[in-house]
């Protein structure tokens, strides 16, 4: 039996977190949407998503697409518009079965107790947020809701489970947060540099690193090791396949994309990855594999090594046109307060312990990485030359 499907486009808060109980409860399925989309990029997301209502702070009013409306399976409670680090959305299917399977998950693995609460500081309309929501609704605790990540204010909260993205952990450490005082800080989004978690793991935060996406209902994969129930292998090429009973439905009205990345039971990423000493290790997106001069490097491994340097402070490697090379390896990076790296020493650097075609070519120093909404990289921002 199919059910209706409500476009909510709230802000962060209680009225967010009561249609996210009611989809879990088999109420209508919901798709968070921001307030904050411009209207045309709105529109063009609530014409593609086809759904029966719109949910406003103004109250729910029917919603007529020019194509008409499309079922939700009964199975359907959350859809989560995506689309990776580039690229056009979609609307990641999602069941209720699979959103409470990630959350009991992720509470077993970092050992929360009973009355244990959770911060929500991540945008509500991605998986990140949603899933902080989900895991305080199977506690049975009362989430803390905040508009936006503040860092002071989250320092001053302290004693809360929280997720954040790399960015997020940095704030805190810049302001002299006393992280021992926060409980468990799940942290996704992007890869973490290994100076950003020593640092914070020095000043006392218990930090798990995680691996996932929407279409397994967030981070499924913690410190290298599958949630359980969770499973993990390599493909062809090293590309990570996941299974398990967290794992989308499907992308809503795209049958073909369900088709071409799903393979039985198995979710095929875009991510290549290595297990080393039984845990996986993220190499880096299939679409970050540099050509340069004709041989294929991974961005996020030159992106690994450069986050030793001690004048690197942050760093994201991409490939960007070049007529000789195809893409030249570039390195643009935030620098630490040591002072301003040089390309020439962290070409040196790279080619202690990689190729030589791998060390980067061009070096942009910037004041901070720019992010999507997520707290994901803009790698099409970050691919375009710089001016």
């Amino acid at each position: 039996m199919d059910r209706p499907l409500h476009a909510v486009v709230l802000p962060p808060g209680p009225r967010l977190l009561r249609a996210l109980a009611d989809a879990l409860d088999g109420g209508p399925a919901i798709s968070p949407l921001s307030p904050d989309l411009p209207e045309a990029a709105l529109r063009g997301l609530l014409d593609a998503l086809a759904p029966d209502a719109v949910e406003t702070a103004d109250g729910v009013v029917p919603h007529s697409p020019a194509a008409g409306h499309a079922p939700v399976g009964a199975d359907t409670a959350v859809l989560i518009a995506t689309s990776g680090s580039t690229g056009a959305p979609k609307f990641v299917e999602l069941s209720a079965g699979a959103l409470r399977h990630s959350a009991a998950g992720t509470l077993a693995r970092i050992e929360a107790g009973p009355g244990d609460r959770w911060l929500c500081c991540l945008p509500t309309s991605h998986i990140s947020g949603v899933q902080v929501l989900v895991r305080a609704l199977v506690a049975g605790t009362d989430p803390v809701i905040a508009p936006r990540f503040d860092a002071a204010a989250v320092a001053e909260a302290g004693g809360f489970h929280l997720s954040l993205v790399p960015t997020q952990l940095r704030r805190l450490l810049d302001i002299g947060a006393d992280l021992s005082r926060l409980g468990a800080i799940v942290l996704g989004g992007a890869a973490a540099p290994p100076g950003l978690l020593a640092e914070a793991r020095g000043r006392g935060a218990r930090v798990f690193t995680t691996y996932g996406m929407s279409e397994t209902c967030g981070g499924c994969v913690y410190d290298g090791t599958p949630l359980d129930g969770m499973r993990v292998a390599l493909g062809d090429g090293g590309r990570i396949r996941l299974a398990g009973p967290s794992l989308f439905t499907g992308y809503r009205l795209r049958p073909e994309l369900t088709a071409a990345a799903r393979d039985g039971e198995w979710f095929l990423t875009q991510d290549l990855g290595a297990v080393e000493d039984g845990r996986l290790r993220v190499r880096g997106r299939l679409d970050d594999v540099i050509n340069t001069g004709g041989e294929k490097v991974v961005a996020g491994e030159i992106a690994t090594v450069l986050s030793r340097h001690p004048k690197v402070r942050d760093v994201i490697v991409v490939g960007r046109p070049d007529p000789e090379w195809g893409e030249r390896v570039t390195a643009v990076v935030v620098p630490a307060a040591s002072g301003l790296p040089e390309l020439t020493e962290l070409r040196a650097f790279v080619r202690e312990t990689m190729p030589p075609y791998a060390a980067p070519r061009e070096l942009e120093l910037v004041d901070a990485i720019p992010l999507l909404a997520s707290g994901k990289p803009d790698r099409a921002r970050l691919r375009a030359p710089a001016h």
